[in-house]
């Protein structure tokens, strides 16, 4: 498969074309399309891939046995998910994967690296090492949610998050991956309670938003 874009994703920095290919080949790269609220992966399964996001986008989310759901990440265009799981062969996923909208995804399977008796070869050593510092930077992005869950109020939950994600961007005006029963589901709050807040921090002057555009304002 073309590389091109492969090589622009963090997974296979400072990889060239021909280490690529070759390692493509060795984890029997596959691409899949999925329609949009299609289950990729199911929580329970044993999948042992990684998934890479070619186009569109995920949501990784929980549902449990009495049909609450929660909104654990969004892994857009060159991210990857299921990577923990892959490592960890024998655990079974506590999480789906679903398709956010219509998307392309490359499935690579782990067991032909982590088997490999050329562990120290220049091409596995930085798929390696890029893979630890991704799996690292989403480690800190769930705790991240734990962070803006904690807090009792609805308010407090949602200044937490924005405020993450203006420091993030550097600007106090910004888009969020979420819309807004994707949010609530994030911040494990009711869509209407969750509405209804930004409704009074708009009233306030804390905030202007409109769908999944925000503006931080500085209270008079």
């Amino acid at each position: 498969m073309d590389t091109s874009l492969l090589e622009k994703m963090p997974l296979f920095k400072e990889m060239n074309e021909k280490e690529i290919s070759s390692l493509l080949q060795s984890l029997d790269a596959r691409k899949k399309s999925y329609k949009k609220n299609d289950i990729i992966l199911h929580a329970g399964s044993k999948p042992g891939v990684i998934g890479i996001v070619l186009s569109g986008s995920v949501t990784i989310l929980s549902d449990d046995v009495w049909g609450n759901r929660t909104i654990l990440s969004h892994i857009e265009k060159g991210g990857i998910f299921a990577e923990a799981y892959a490592v960890l062969k024998d655990v079974p996923m506590l999480v789906d994967v679903m398709a956010n909208d219509d998307c392309s995804i490359l499935m690579l399977k782990t067991k032909g690296i982590l088997n490999s008796s050329k562990s120290q070869d220049s091409r596995d050593y930085k798929f390696l090492r890029n893979l630890l510092l991704i799996s690292s930077m989403k480690n800190l992005n769930l705790s991240g949610r734990s962070f803006h869950t904690s807090p009792k109020t609805i308010r407090e939950r949602v200044m937490s998050y924005l405020n993450t994600i203006a420091l993030q961007n550097d600007s106090t005006e910004f888009d969020i991956p979420f819309d807004r029963q994707q949010l609530a589901d994030y911040l494990n709050l009711e869509r209407s309670a969750l509405s209804k807040e930004l409704g009074k921090m708009q009233k306030d002057g804390l905030i202007q938003t409109k769908k999944c555009h925000f503006k931080l304002l500085s209270p008079s």
